[in-house]
């Protein structure tokens, strides 16, 4: 496993946890850390051992968003050159393994699209989300006025995107924008368990079954459910198809093998 100053990453087979370790400047995205983010993600992706990832931060935050002190003399040619944080949000986004973020303290700016980037959401009571780059000047340039729009409807992601403000995450799960809210002492564990149970499932379906899902938000229905069935169809010639089925009439739990 590769050394990193601005993650710690672990494998907890069949789990691999990513923390985003810049305490200092409350978890602040910063070059350095996409890069490493990416890195390491390509890494796991490689592992048929690792099935699922949880992306954390630390109690107080899990990320207050960009660092702005690196932000502050890009020009828009830099933006152009580096790609500044697309290569995470776009790795995020499509990465074949499903990824639960786990919340805590703050998360704004960069980090609530990192957060949204991912597949489920589990957020510690207290919790702020918010998108407050309108307060210096600017507007959310990694997917928040799309993904949070998408999440919670046009007049909340209006109302929080146009005025810079938080939401604690009780009222971010009443919108959908949090899958659970658990005590700030069972966030992680919390995260991990539902990584652990999803771990637990076939592979290939694991795989399919996401991308079908994200295919809903960018497919007309008909093309949608198109895909979806050959997706369907395609695991009818996978080895862990008949291991479950034959599982299940064996009343016995299945080993998958992602074959």
């Amino acid at each position: 496993m590769a050394e990193y100053s601005t993650i710690i990453v672990k494998e907890e087979t069949p789990l691999a946890v990513i923390t985003l370790n810049r305490p200092e400047a409350r978890n602040a995205l910063n070059m350095r850390m996409v890069t490493e983010l990416v890195d390491a993600l390509n890494g796991i992706e490689k592992k048929d051992t690792i099935r699922c990832v949880v992306i954390t931060g630390n109690d107080r935050a899990f990320s207050a968003g960009a660092d702005i002190k690196e932000m502050e003399s890009m020009s828009p040619i830099d933006m152009v050159k580096t790609g500044h944080f697309f290569p995470l949000w776009d790795k995020v986004g499509h990465y074949p393994k499903p990824v639960i973020a786990a919340l805590s303290g703050y998360v704004l700016g960069g980090g609530l699209e990192l957060a949204m980037s991912c597949d489920i959401i589990v957020a510690a009571e207290g919790t702020k989300l918010g998108q407050p780059e309108i307060n210096i000047g600017v507007m959310p340039g990694g997917g928040g006025t799309q993904r949070l729009t998408r999440a919670v409807g046009k007049y909340k992601a209006m109302e929080m995107i146009l005025t810079g403000g938080m939401i604690p995450a009780e009222q971010a799960h009443a919108l959908g924008l949090v899958n659970r809210v658990v005590p700030q002492e069972a966030y992680l564990e919390e995260a991990k368990r539902i990584a652990l149970e999803i771990a637990s499932k076939g592979p290939i379906a694991l795989r399919l079954a996401k991308e079908a899902v994200l295919k809903a938000e960018e497919l007309p229905l008909s093309e949608g459910l198109e895909f979806e069935r050959k997706s369907f169809y395609l695991l009818f010639s996978s080895e862990d198809k008949k291991e479950g089925m034959k599982a299940f009439t064996e009343k016995r739990k299945p080993e998958f093998r992602g074959a």
